[in-house]
């Protein structure tokens, strides 16, 4: 090789070598600013939870003077809890959210996953594209827009309201679509039809290789739908709120609004509220949370 040759390529890679390293110092400088607005957002978003974790152990006149410090003047004090409990009637409005909240997404989790099924496997139906059209189109639809026709229909004409079977069925019915969105891009994507013929060749009716073959394999897509719809259920004031008449039927977001009067609040026993409505949730996603990435991207990529 010529002396110009190899002062040639000695040249190049140096200039190879600068545009990696300006390569690797401009990622880094991405990689930085990603992890500072992800922490801002997270900080953002987790700041109102914060707020009620400190301020639930104040009493009233430490959290309207002080709602930042970590402990108040009067000291560390549990009485919201036991007062805010007896106040909203804790465990019947508890009952009561836990109740519908299992009861619907239940509904919804195997309701869907078998309307899934039946489309996905049934492609040359005409019925199974044009109810799968249907209930894309429906997510369009916001519930502000059939409010009030709903509760003039189910109400006035039906006289079905004041029930807690209704608000189930309700809840059902605007939670399925997305659900069957979710199951049909798993099982198309992630289940070969050959598992499916393997279970029918030694004997498995349809519904048993549902159930004993498809369902199973759908674990992460069943934990991201039961966490997206119960904590919809546990946490909807407005559905329940037009839905359930009776104090004796209120979910737990509705039965927090004993503490706001008209001239005065109580934050103290709000806060207690706000934290006795959000630890069933907390506790469901820390047993799920593993699933939920996965159930969320197990319909986009093939394999």
């Amino acid at each position: 090789m010529s002396h110009t040759t190899m002062s040639h390529a000695a040249g190049a890679a140096v200039v190879t070598s600068k545009s990696h390293a300006k390569l690797t110092m401009h990622e880094r400088v991405i990689h930085a600013a990603t992890i500072f607005v992800l922490t801002v957002l997270f900080v953002l978003f987790v700041a109102p939870f914060i707020l009620v974790v400190i301020n639930v152990f104040k009493t009233k006149a430490d959290i309207t003077s002080s709602p930042l410090s970590l402990i108040g003047r009067h000291g560390f004090t549990l009485d919201n809890f036991p007062n805010a409990m007896e106040k909203m009637d804790f465990w019947t409005v508890f009952g009561n959210s836990l109740i519908v909240t299992i009861s619907a997404t239940v509904l919804t989790v195997l309701l869907s996953a078998m309307a899934a099924y039946v489309i996905v496997r049934n492609p040359t139906w005409k019925a199974s594209s044009i109810f799968f059209a249907a209930l894309v189109a429906s997510m369009v639809i916001p519930f502000q827009v059939i409010m009030v026709p709903l509760v003039s229909v189910y109400g006035g004409i039906f006289g079905v309201l004041n029930h807690r079977l209704t608000l189930i069925l309700m809840h059902v019915g605007f939670s399925v679509s997305l659900a069957v969105f979710m199951f049909h891009g798993a099982i198309r994507t992630n289940i070969p039809a050959e598992l499916e013929e393997a279970a029918e060749i030694d004997g498995a009716t349809k519904w048993k290789t549902f159930w004993s073959v498809v369902f199973p394999l759908l674990k992460p897509t069943v934990a991201t739908v039961t966490i997206i719809d119960a904590m919809a259920f546990w946490n909807d004031y407005l559905l329940p709120s037009l839905v359930l008449g009776p104090k004796e039927l209120y979910t737990i977001p509705i039965a927090t609004k004993v503490f706001y009067g008209t001239y005065s609040t109580d934050i103290g026993l709000v806060m207690a509220a706000l934290l006795l409505a959000m630890l069933p949730i907390l506790i469901l996603y820390m047993f799920l949370q593993r699933y939920v990435v996965a159930g969320v991207t197990s319909g986009a990529v093939k394999g």
